[in-house]
């Protein structure tokens, strides 16, 4: 006798997503598909790995991401290779290599692998949409991207969420601030959490992103890289703070926000949600990237985007309390054939033809048993299909959500069936 297989699972820190929840998923997705589309975004479809170089020039080849979290491999033909860290950069390289017409505007959805301690709303593989702008450096579509990003956090119901914005600068200016915060945090490094203590001097603007209250306290004692932006940067800055609040869109200035990636320039964002851990607050965030495509090895072109987790918005809807569905996905009928016959299949085929979401049981249950399974449906109506209704070109269509049976049970002629389910039921 063969030894019993163990059941395999998951890997640590992936999940499946069943029903119910797939369905707030698939609202989620449509909800952001639909907004994106009336924005004039179009959908791009990238591979879930690149070469390791797209990621190691894009977020910085000595970040944490390409050290310690990226999923680095080696194929067959001894190419390395790197599974997706964050979409950004795939999504620059799709447009230096197929150069499409400017300005290019898409939206994305996908998979995202950060080797990392799972978090609540946060995997080693999350699921990510995303979108992007390049072509243009005008201040107007600053506004555009972080517009469409509140408006889908408040299409989906969310609304303690709070909106934090911050100029980075360009190169120049900011490499002026970098060495004046540099030179600051020396004077104070004995003050930093242990791990900024040893790297502060490689990337000090990285210690403006930590979390500790520790390096929180000394850097808001610090310069603060808004106050030493160029006049070009201020110019852009204020022109999207105006932009925004023509749209009756409030914003926190933080000066803080440098997010996580090195290809930041001019313009980033965040929101938080109140919802959620503060330490663990952001729903999704982005900004401007005015020099990844060169990064990239394409021409100079000007970009900026966005990007949330599926994952964590869910979670924050739940933290709210949201419970409205995104999309419909109940069943209108199901049908119960106790003829023997299967008459079924050819009475669900044509009421799917039709456009009718419909449900039947298998295995030539008992009539009990099928109506267990339709009340369980959550159908809104039951097609009852007998030797009788057989004979005489009928179905029975009973109310499966009163429980008055004589009332609400009718026979209708098979001809008749699809309109007058069209009036019932509004199709």
């Amino acid at each position: 006798m063969s030894e019993p297989v163990t059941p395999f699972k998951a890997p640590i820190g992936t999940h499946d997503v069943l029903s119910p929840e797939s369905t707030e998923w698939e609202g989620l997705i449509a909800t952001f598909a639909d907004l994106a589309y009336r924005y004039g975004f179009s959908l791009l479809v990238s591979p879930v790995f690149e070469e390791i170089g797209v990621f190691n020039r894009g977020i910085g080849e000595h970040s944490e991401m390409a050290q310690k979290e990226m999923y680095v491999f080696e194929d067959r033909g001894h190419r390395q290779y790197a599974l997706r860290p964050e979409a950004t950069a795939s999504v620059v390289r799709a447009f230096v290599q197929h150069r499409p017409t400017t300005p290019w505007k898409v939206w994305w959805l996908g998979q995202i692998f950060r080797y990392e301690r799972p978090q609540a709303g946060r995997y080693r593989q999350h699921h990510q949409l995303d979108v992007e702008v390049l072509g243009t450096d005008d201040p107007a579509v600053d506004v555009e991207v972080i517009a469409l990003a509140w408006h889908f956090y408040r299409t989906i119901g969310l609304t303690r969420i709070k909106l934090l914005i911050n100029s980075m600068g360009h190169d120049e200016c900011r490499g002026h601030y970098v060495t004046l915060l540099r030179d600051y945090l020396e004077q104070h490094a004995d003050e930093l959490c242990d791990e900024h203590q040893k790297t502060f001097r490689e990337n000090p603007l990285r210690v403006l992103d930590c979390k500790n209250e520790i390096c929180i306290d000394v850097t808001s004692r610090g310069p603060m890289l808004i106050d030493y932006i160029c006049d070009d940067c201020r110019v852009h800055f204020d022109k999207v703070l105006a932009g925004l609040a023509s749209l009756h869109i409030e914003t926190t200035l933080d000066p803080r926000l440098v997010r996580g990636f090195d290809y930041y320039t001019r313009t980033t964002f965040e929101v938080t949600a109140q919802a959620l851990d503060g330490a663990q607050n952001a729903i999704g965030g982005g900004g401007r990237y005015d020099k990844l495509s060169e990064q990239l090895g394409g021409q100079p072109v000007s970009g900026i985007g966005f990007g949330s987790g599926i994952e964590r918005l869910l979670l924050t809807r739940r933290a709210e309390g949201v419970s409205a569905p995104l999309i419909d996905r109940t069943m209108d009928l199901f049908v119960i054939d106790t003829t023997e016959e299967d008459a079924a299949t050819v009475l669900v085929g044509e009421l799917r033809s039709a456009g009718f979401a419909t449900a039947r049981a298998y295995d030539q249950r008992s009539m009990k048993a099928q109506m267990k399974v339709a009340d369980k449906s959550g159908a809104r109506y039951a097609l009852l299909v007998g030797p009788r209704e057989l004979a005489a070109g009928e179905v029975t269509m009973r109310d499966l959500r009163t429980t008055d049976v004589e009332q609400d049970q009718r026979p209708i002629a098979r001809a008749k069936l699809v309109s007058e389910l069209n009036e019932l039921l509004k199709k």
